[in-house]
C-alpha cells in the first residue's frame, strides 16, 4: 500500500542530519546512509543556528521559506552567489537587503 504524503516541508541540511542521526546508523537503508554521508560533509551550522536564521531571513518578508532553506544550506559569500538562489523567481531584491541578507549570514559564519 502506497504512503500518503501529509504535509511537505523543506527542511535545512543540518536538520536533516539531525533526523538521519536520530533513526540510528544500523537503521539506515543504503540511500540514507549516503544522505547521512552527505549531509555530514555539507552541514555548515548546526539545526539550532540554521533554524534561527532561517526564522530571521523569513522575518521581513522578502525571503520565502525555500529560497531561505537554499540561502542557509549554501550560505553564500557574495550578492552575485546571492542572486544565484533568487533569480528563479518574479520578485527583484534591493542590493540594501542582498547586503543585510549576506551580513545576517556572515554573522552566523562567525559562530
Amino acid at each position: 500500500m502506497p504512503k500518503k504524503i501529509l504535509k511537505i516541508q523543506p527542511i535545512t541540511i543540518p536538520e536533516v542530519k539531525v533526523i538521519l542521526e536520530s533513526l540510528g546508523e544500523e537503521n539506515l537503508d543504503q540511500f540514507q546512509r549516503r544522505s547521512l554521508d552527505y549531509a555530514t560533509k555539507m552541514s555548515r551550522l548546526d539545526p539550532e543556528s540554521a533554524k534561527k536564521l532561517m526564522e530571521e531571513l523569513m522575518s521581513d518578508g522578502t525571503l520565502s521559506e525555500d529560497e531561505a532553506v537554499q540561502i542557509v544550506n549554501i550560505m553564500p559569500k557574495s550578492i552575485e552567489e546571492l542572486r544565484v538562489f533568487l533569480a528563479g523567481g518574479r520578485k527583484i531584491i534591493e542590493t540594501s537587503k542582498l547586503e543585510r541578507i549576506l551580513e545576517l549570514l556572515d554573522k552566523y559564519r562567525m559562530k
